[in-house]
Order: C-alpha cells, then structure tokens, then sequence
C-alpha cells in the first residue's frame, strides 16, 4: 500500500478497521505460504454455532487464537488458521421451527426435504453474520479454506467413521433408557443434560400383597411412573424381606400383579429399603429388569404425554398425571405421606424441559476401546495432548476413565443422516456408505447423527480426511494447538482426541489451551434471562476492535474466568490513543526518513542506547511468554514498555537532541526512534492488528503489511548493559525530585537549586553524561555534581542507591514538617534493616537458601544501613 505521511490528530477506528480487513483479504495474506522451507503452524477454529450471533466468548477465543496466528506467522512459520461453522443440530432445528411457528407453519407442512432447504437458507443467512463479525474483529483465517460440518467433504468424512466404527463392533444399535427431551422430541448424551436442584416429593406407598398377608412399603419421587413397574426389589441379604422374595404385589390402580425380587443393586440404608422398578423409565431398573427377565412397559409418548399403556391417565401431560395420581392414590389410602425433598432433576441443555428418561431404540458408541487407546496416548510425550493450564489434563482423564456409551442419535431433520437401512420386508439392517442397490425395497433410518460426532472430526476432516493424500492433511495434521473453554473439555476435547487417534493414530492438536467463561463485572455468567450479556459489535462501535481484543487477552490468566468492565475497554481505549499521539509526534520529527536511510549502528546517546537495550528485552520477554501462551502477561509487558519506557521516557528524552543543533546525533535519534517505533508496532499488531497497521504505513517500512513483517528478535549487538544501569539511575534521581516536588506542592515550572553528591566516579560519570537530562526533567536552576560535596545547610535531602540529592529547603519547605518526614524514612529503614537481620539470624534460612539469595540479602541490608545513617546524618543537621 501506498505510504502515507501526514497522521490525522485523532485515530478514528471504525473507519480504519474495515479498511485494514478489506486490505488484508484482497492481499491474501492471511493464506499460508505453502513454502515447503517454511516450518507449519496450523489452528482450526471452535466452529461456532450457525444458531445466532457471536458473543462475547467468541470474541475472546477467537483474540487468543488470533494472537498466536499473526505471532507465528509473522515469525515466518507456513501458518494455516482454518475457519468454519457447526450445522448445531438441535439447537439450528429448534431455531428454524421456531420461525417456522412464526410463519404459521411446522416442519410437518414442509416435509424433511422442504424443512431442510428452509435450514440451509437460515445456516446461509447467519453464516454471513459470523463472517461480518469475524471481520469486525479481525482474525485472520484464511477463507478459501472455511468448512461446514454438512459440507459434502466432512459428510463423506462422518460416513467413513460411521461405517468403520460399526464394522468393528464399536458401534450397536440397542434399546436403552437414555434422556429424553420431550420438547424436541430427542435423544440427549449425558452432557447436553443440566442437573438443578428443585424442590419435589417423596411420595411413600403400600403395595399390598396379593395373598392378603400385609403390603410392602415403597417411596417415589415419580409417581407417575409408577403405572409402568413391573416388580418391587429388596436386598437379598435384607431379612426383613427375605420372606418375600417370590411373593407378588398387586400394583396400585391398574391391579396388575408383579413380582417381588431381590437384587443387590438396592440399598438397604435407604428409606423403607425396598424400591419400585420400572424398567423402561429409569436407567438403574433398565440394568435390575435386564438381570431378572422383567417386561419394559413404557407408558409415555415421545412429547411428555402419557400412552395407552397409562389407562385412564392416557393423552394427560406426564405433571398433570402426577397430580391426577397423588390425589387418586391419596383417596385409595395408598399413599399415607409426601415428604418434601429438595433433589437434582436433569434438564435440557437445548429446550429447559425436564429430561425424561426414556426407553428408545437408539444407535450408541462403545466407548470403552476408544477411551482406553486415548489414554494410553498421555503416557509419552511425543504423543500426548498438553493441557494447558495442567490441571484440565485431570478433568480431562477422569472423564476419559468413567465413561459410558456414547448414544449418536437424534430424532431430527437437520444433521447427518445415519447411512442404516431396514429392508421393508425383512427388516433386515444394512450399514454402508452407499444405499443399498435396490432402494425401493429399503428405507433409510429416519435419524440423523449427534452434533458432536461430526464436531469431533473437525481437526482432520477439515483438511481432507479421508483422503490420506491430501496435501493439507500432510502438512497441516496433527494441529498445533487449539483454544477453547473448560466447559467443552467433555463435549468436544475428549471426543476429538479418541477419534484422532482412532482414524489418525495422531493426537489431533499438540497443545489445548483452556480458557474461562466470560462475566459480568458481578462475577455472574453472561445470559439473555438476566439481560446482562453484551454484545461484541457494541464494544467495537464504541471503542474499537483492537480496545476489546487487548482488554479480553489481558483481562484473565489461563483457564480461569474474565470479568467484563466497561472501564478497563476504556482504559485500553486511552491506551490506544497514547500509542497514536506518541506516533504523531515521532513522525512529525523523522519527515522524509525513507526505510533504507534508518542507520542505528553510529554514535548514540545514552537514551538511545538504553531504549534498544529494552526494545530487545521486551521481544524476548513477550515472545517467551507468547510460546507459553501467557498472553495477559505478555500484553502487560508491552503496554508498560510502550506507555512507561517509550512514550514516558524515551521520546520526552529524544526531544533534547530532536530539538537540538547537532544534525549527526538528530538523524541517528530520528533513525533509533523510527526502528523502535517500528518493531514495537510489530509486537503489537497480534494484539492490536488495525491501529498497527495504520501506523506502521505511516512509519518509514519495508513490505505490504505488517500482518507479514518479520517478527522482532532479540538483537544482542544492541544490548548495552551499562546504558540500562545507568538509565536506571538516572530515572531513579528523577523520579525522586518529581516526588519531591509534589509532596511540597513546588510545580515544575518553579525552579530549584539541585545539589548531588555521588558515592563513587562511575555515578559521577553517568550523572555527568545524563546531565541535560536532569535539566529537562527536574528544572534545576543550578545543578552541582561532585563527589566532594559539602552539605548545604538547611536543605532537603533524599538518600538513593548511589548517591544523595539536596534541595536547599529555602522558601520551599517547612523545616518542622521536613524533619518529620525524615523521621519517618528513619523508622522506615530501620524496619527494612532489622527484617534483614532477623532473617540472616534464623540459621534455618542461612542454610537451605542459595549462596547467591543470602548475598543479596546481605548487600540490601548494608544499603539500608547506609541511606539510614545518612537520614539520621540530615536529621541531626536540620535539628542544630
């Protein structure tokens, strides 16, 4: 792009983003270089749901992602960071209904073809969002890559895995007691299913005996349920009903008699110790009827209403039924008590209904084999997925440990169909990845697939498996690392890793870097029920893309929470435009400097030096940060190196030579501020892509863009040990007369007398050499620096490593209230020194510290003593 040179007075954001974002797309350098010299680095992207926009927890995933993208890319890696959406079955299914419903219409009306055009056109519609919002924020994926779980490239990829997992037993079809969500009328896995506490009933019943000899006490938080036991059970070594055992009941209201067994699953402890089974609405009673041959009979359809096998309770809502029953059983003397009890009742992740458990014939994982594989892949280091922080390694192990059968299917339209079919006469089952030959004699199984089962594909299907050949896969698989929250370490993580290995036999990414959730500034989570989300783009409009981005990777440290505050956006905002004031101004002053003429290897002042001493420590501090993905410090050390080193320091000191006479020292300064300001823009840009860009055009530069300039490196020709000591020092007396002169209210207009005393030659030198810019920054009107000084009379004094500083007291202070404060500083450091003494005393410290740490001790210890005696030295003059 064409360089600028004149810099707007005010960085205006929302016109300079979609610039950049255009420019950076038609430029294609968010593609990778394919060049094979070049080491890889590939991310694939969390796909979002095509349910609705993004929010804040997208933005923040994405920030972290795009921080480590545009880092390695401008690091010279080959960097692939692939994008792509979920078809979000359930939820996209319930959201097309919904506007259907609006409509005046059901999916019904449409039919599964019509209903699934409708659904295309809604993921066409919202995909368009995500992508104007992805731009909004400015990651940089590489579009001609993007990928949709229902494209035809992952379609072919989930019937591979379909068909391989179901030839090799790890897939059944089975009847079984899984949760269902009679809302959307679905199978749910284990984790799409909420457990809130809610306050029920116990409601305890007497099953009377059919020969007439007593009854058997039950309870049940379910009465409704109860129309579908099919026996009572105790504990076979419970004597109070061995006798029983055999015996029959006659079932309350239906009159049906069913068996009394013993089985050891029952726990004796608990209430009466014998309990109801109903083996078709309760995955336990499932597993005791299997055990004792018991019939299912289930007595609700698929939508929370009760069946023919309900009797009179038939075509009632299943809570309706429940009150209907508690009050029929109430009048029969059946039930004689309801015990309030306050329990955890699993609901859905998807509608909010109550979950039912429910006896269905759905297709399931064994997940045993896959678990076990996948663990065994954690025992060796080339191998093992790292988790980060490493905590999450054991959420995600147990998990891995404990797990149960994976059921895949879901009762709906919109997914991937299962490749089952049923012969129409024969019913027999056929499983393959093309129809049978003869359609007309077969139908195909009317479900379609779990969400997450194409999700778990996602790192390898992506890049064209199964196509083993494929050119990305080769390249770009195993993936480097990828980014998302601890809340879909079970969903997505663990499934993605057992599947990588089965199909790939490779960990699908080295690295997981685990973040938090976002909430408000009360520590609540963000949601539409308490209306305190708030929405990315509203942030943007407001304050910028890159004010979000610095505040979301700075605000929280890996795997724990961000609390959302407007004030720290802000702050990030003022952060902002301190960066472009400071450019301004360093613009204004290298007019005309071109890249080639920026020459930083001739004579340089000690500013000069010092400031590329710390340009070369802060890209190696954040480039070892970045690798270890801290990102909030390494944000941390850039905004203090820009804001305290850069724009507080060095260009304030850059103006004595800038404004100065001496044209050979003003062009190096020119040249050392412009590749200081360059470098840095460059460190920057991962955190704050558009408002570096913007500058950096503006700077004198060599390339396009700054999204493919090289990264800063640690330049040791550069690094000047005795300029950083020194500059410290000089600081050091700075601060200390600025403090001053606050403390006493003498503004820094007003001149005063500045006497120093050096302890030794090498701080005479420096002070010497720093001299102008002690007269900048501290306004003395006489300045006198000597090693043989005589204390002046009646003067403020301070005591610093090094040296001590007077300010003759005149017409400036107190003398009473100067004393004081000395006083105080006495005490202070006579604190600091018996803290030191206690500590060298205790021999347990003396002996278990390294000899380096005791020194050290020993040297602050003698320094303290040192500016003491010399307190107490001022003290005893100002009292004479």
């Amino acid at each position: 792009m064409t360089e600028q040179h004149t810099m707007p007075t005010k960085y205006d954001p929302n016109e300079t983003e979609k610039k950049w974002y255009d420019y950076w797309k038609k430029g294609e350098f968010f593609k990778p270089t394919d060049d094979p010299s070049k080491e890889p680095y590939s991310i694939v992207i969390p796909p979002p749901n095509v349910t609705g926009k993004l929010h804040l927890g997208h933005a923040w995933d994405a920030t972290l992602q795009d921080i480590l993208a545009r880092t390695k890319r401008m690091q010279g890696y080959d960097t692939l960071w692939l994008p792509g959406m979920d078809h979000a079955g359930i939820a996209t299914q319930a959201k097309v209904e919904a506007r259907l419903k609006e409509q005046g219409m059901s999916k019904h009306d449409l039919g599964r073809e019509g209903f699934i055009e409708k659904s295309w056109e809604w993921k066409e519609e919202y995909a368009s969002f995500i992508r104007k919002q992805w731009a909004k924020v400015g990651i940089s994926v590489d579009y001609s890559r993007e990928r949709f779980t229902l494209d035809s490239g992952l379609s072919d990829a989930v019937t591979e895995v379909f068909v391989s997992l179901y030839e090799q037993g790890l897939i059944y079809r089975g009847e079984y007691i899984i949760n269902w969500d009679p809302h959307t009328k679905t199978a749910l896995s284990d984790i799409e299913v909420i457990h809130q506490d809610v306050q029920g009933a116990f409601y305890h019943m007497e099953y009377p005996l059919v020969d007439g000899t007593g009854s058997i006490k039950i309870a049940t938080t379910r009465p409704e349920t109860m129309l579908g036991d099919t026996a009572v059970a105790v504990h076979p070594k419970d004597d109070r009903y061995s006798h029983l055992v055999g015996k029959m009941v006659k079932l309350p209201i239906t009159g049906r008699e069913i068996p009394i067994v013993a089985d050891e699953y029952v726990d004796r402890e608990f209430g009466s110790g014998a309990v109801k089974i109903t083996p078709a609405h309760d995955p336990n009673d499932f597993e005791i009827g299997n055990r004792h041959d018991l019939p299912r009979i289930l007595v609700m359809n698929e939508d929370g209403t009760m069946n023919e096998n309900a009797g009179k309770y038939q075509g009632l809502d299943r809570f309706d039924c429940r009150k209907q029953i508690v009050k029929d059983l109430q009048e029969s003397g059946v039930l004689f008590e309801i015990e309030e009890h306050l329990h955890s009742v699993g609901h859905s992740e998807r509608s909010g209904v109550v979950v039912e458990p429910y006896l269905s014939m759905q297709w399931f994982v064994k997940m045993q084999p896959l678990a076990e594989e996948s663990l065994k892949m954690q025992e060796h280091e080339d191998t093992k997925v790292t988790f980060v922080p490493e905590r999450f390694e054991g959420t995600y192990t147990r998990w891995m440990e404990n797990i149960r059968d994976w059921c895949i299917s879901r009762q709906l339209w919109w997914g991937h169909r299962i490749p089952a079919w049923y012969h129409k006469e024969t019913n027999e089952l056929y499983v393959g990845k093309e129809a049978p030959q003869d359609p007309e004699n077969w139908v195909q199984d009317e479900d379609v697939l779990d969400t997450w089962f194409s999700s778990a594909l996602w790192p390898f299907s992506t890049m064209g498996w199964p196509n083993e050949d494929a050119e990305d896969l080769k390249r770009y698989y195993p993936t480097d690392v990828l980014v998302t929250g601890y809340d879909i370490i079970y969903f997505w993580v663990s499934r993605m890793i057992f599947q990588g290995k089965a199909f790939t036999n490779k960990r699908p990414f080295k690295d997981v870097l685990i973040h938090g959730l976002i909430r408000d500034a009360d520590g609540k989570k963000m949601s539409k029920s308490l209306g305190n989300g708030v929405d990315p783009q509203e942030v943007i409009d407001k304050y910028g893309a890159d004010s979000l981005r610095f505040f979301l990777a700075t605000g929280s440290t890996p795997g724990n929470d961000l609390r959302f505050y407007w004030e720290k956006v802000e702050s990030t905002w003022n952060f902002g435009n301190k960066i472009w004031n400071a450019s301004r101004f360093a613009l204004m002053n290298m007019e005309g400097l071109s890249y080639d003429e920026i020459d930083i290897t001739k004579e340089k002042t000690i500013a000069d030096k010092w400031i590329l001493t710390r340009l070369g420590q802060t890209a190696e501090t954040v480039t070892r940060l970045l690798d270890s993905y801290e990102f909030g410090e390494a944000g941390r050390t850039l905004y203090s190196f820009i804001w305290d080193d850069v724009c507080d320091w060095y260009i304030e000191m850059a103006k004595l030579t800038l404004y100065g006479e001496d044209e050979e020292a003003k062009a190096t300064t020119r040249s050392v501020l412009a590749y200081v300001l360059d470098h840095t823009m460059r460190m920057l840009h991962p955190f704050m892509p558009f408002i570096t860009e913007e500058i950096w055009q503006y700077l004198p530069h060599q390339g396009e863009s700054i999204t493919v300039a090289e990264w800063p490196l640690f330049t040791s020709e550069f690094y000047d040990l005795k300029a950083l000591q020194d500059m410290e020092t000089l600081k050091t007396l700075i601060r200390s007369i600025r403090n001053t002169r606050s403390e006493l209210n003498v503004p820094m207009s007003k001149q005063i007398e500045l006497f120093i005393r050096p302890a030794n030659d090498e701080t005479k030198a420096c002070l010497e050499t720093g001299s102008a810019y002690i007269e900048k920054f501290a306004n003395p009107s006489k300045l006198v620096i000597a090693n043989d000084l005589e204390t002046p009379e009646k003067a403020m004094s301070h005591a610093l490593t090094g040296m001590e500083i007077f300010m003759p007291l005149a017409g400036l202070l107190d003398l009473d209230a100067e004393i004081a404060r000395l006083e105080k500083e006495k005490e202070k450091l006579t604190k600091e020194v018996e803290r030191i003494e206690k500590k060298l005393s205790n021999q347990g410290f003396v002996a278990k510290a390294p000899a380096q740490v005791v020194e050290e001790e020993k040297k602050k210890k003698a320094d303290y003593e040192s500016k003491r005696t010399i307190v107490m030295e001022r003290i005893a003059e100002l009292s004479a």
